[in-house]
């Protein structure tokens, strides 16, 4: 059972209100698939990726089509996505899941964070979308928006992911991390957050405390 707290309890039930039905904003229909979308998402946004990934896709459909090609050739499919690093992890993590892995993604953080390109984070978000197993992969939008709201209060990734398993009952985690993206995207953003426009302004720590410095 999750640590009882009032306040976390009824933000946890708002954003449960506000965003019923969000569904993840990557594209992909099979584990390989989110494995290379959320590796390419790294500092790159979701709606970039899914503008690259159709075309890698289709030419590299499986597993063993994304380890028999070469970095040098992925590289103009993914270069919108940023770092020339990607398509090296891309090309390696495919060869190992087909040569560790006998060609199927793992399914445990251990097995997954031994493939080039995947951290805690991209362990969690593969383990969650591809496999339904409880995860919360604590990216830039919810380390922001759990510490503005606080259900954590933590200065690191690694204490706001164990907060929010602390304080978020386990069968929701995967489905919150979710809400809490959506929120963070459409009005709790880095810069200029739209309060005026949030039905938890009224619960909002953040808020209150910057309409107490203007």
């Amino acid at each position: 059972m999750p640590n009882y707290n009032p306040h976390i309890d009824k933000v946890l039930q708002m954003l449960r209100d506000m965003y019923p039905g969000v569904k993840p904003s990557l594209n992909f229909s099979n584990p390989y698939e989110i494995l290379v979308a959320t590796i390419l998402s790294a500092q790159s946004t979701d709606k970039q990726v899914n503008k690259v990934t159709p075309a890698v896709f289709r030419d590299f459909p499986t597993v063993y089509d994304m380890a028999n090609t070469t970095p040098e050739i992925l590289y103009p499919y993914v270069k919108s996505c940023g770092f020339k690093s990607k398509a090296n992890n891309l090309v390696m993590a495919a060869r190992k899941i087909v040569e560790q892995f006998g060609g199927e993604v793992p399914r445990t953080h251990e097995e997954l964070m031994t493939l080039s390109g995947v951290g805690l984070k991209t362990a969690d978000v593969v383990l969650s979308h591809a496999f339904g197993v409880p995860a919360i992969a604590v990216d830039t939008h919810v380390f922001r928006v759990s510490n503005r709201l606080k259900i954590a209060d933590a200065n690191t990734v690694e204490k706001t992911r164990e907060q929010l398993m602390e304080n978020i009952p386990m069968e929701e985690w995967s489905s919150m991390h979710l809400k809490i993206i959506h929120h963070g995207r459409e009005l709790c953003k880095a810069r200029n957050p739209l309060c005026s426009s949030c039905a938890l302004q009224d619960i909002c720590p953040h808020y209150f405390k910057n309409k107490g410095e203007n």
